[in-house]
């Protein structure tokens, strides 16, 4: 019989990979049943192995997780060729379609900013910041300036589409373009809230182009 060669990878390598098969793994498992013994051996290494390129298990998760948003910023990254609110609405669909596909990755990544556990939070706000931003840039490419209280509505909205897509993973209760009509249209009401100078025109335009989408 002959064994298989293993493959010998520099540290910076290694660690990229165990943090791949992390992500990966997190497909069909929240970050808490993410075991490093079956991580260790789908690389081909020993559990002890692991923890030279890891202080701990929890360095690990961090590590996991953050890769993890930094896939679902890529993957709901607004594609500046389109029209703002198109790009928006694409972004808004790609984000349903990772957490569905991913909802036990998501649901950890939510779960973990809630734990109290410091590096957790921090990854799921910059994440969340990262999609507002988004969002107000698509904003600022119509013509509009939003003010601080309309942005902080933006961010809210945000938190708002994240967990109504989570309860409509467990219910599915709506289809899934009933679910993204919904977050769509309720942007320009939360903006609306802000009571911006320009935000009636900002408000008809969103709207218009939302009841266009879902015809």
């Amino acid at each position: 019989m002959t064994r298989e060669k293993r493959t010998r990878l520099d540290p910076a390598a290694r660690r990229a990979q165990l943090i791949a098969l992390g992500v990966e793994m997190l497909a069909t498992r929240t970050l808490d049943a993410l075991s490093v013994e079956d991580i260790a051996k789908q690389a081909g290494i020993s559990r002890g192995l692991l923890f030279h390129y890891f202080a701990s298990k929890q360095e690990f998760h961090t590590a996991v997780a953050q890769a993890a948003a930094q896939d679902l910023l890529a993957r709901t990254e607004p594609d500046t060729g389109l029209p703002p609110v198109e790009a928006l609405r694409e972004a808004l669909g790609a984000f349903i379609g990772y957490v569905a596909e991913n909802p036990d990755s998501y649901k950890s990544l939510v779960r973990g900013a809630a734990s109290g556990d410091a590096e957790m939070r921090a990854i799921f706000d910059q994440t969340r910041a990262s999609m507002a931003g988004r969002v107000i840039e698509v904003v600022r490419r119509l013509g509009f300036e939003l003010s601080p209280r309309a942005q902080l509505a933006v961010h809210g909205w945000v938190a708002y589409c994240e967990e109504c897509t989570i309860r409509w993973i467990d219910s599915r209760t709506v289809s899934r373009d009933e679910l993204q009509e919904m977050l769509t249209k309720s942007l320009p009401a939360l903006v609306l809230a802000a009571t911006d100078e320009q935000v009636g025109s900002l408000v008809s335009i969103l709207t218009a182009d939302a009841a266009i989408g879902s015809g």
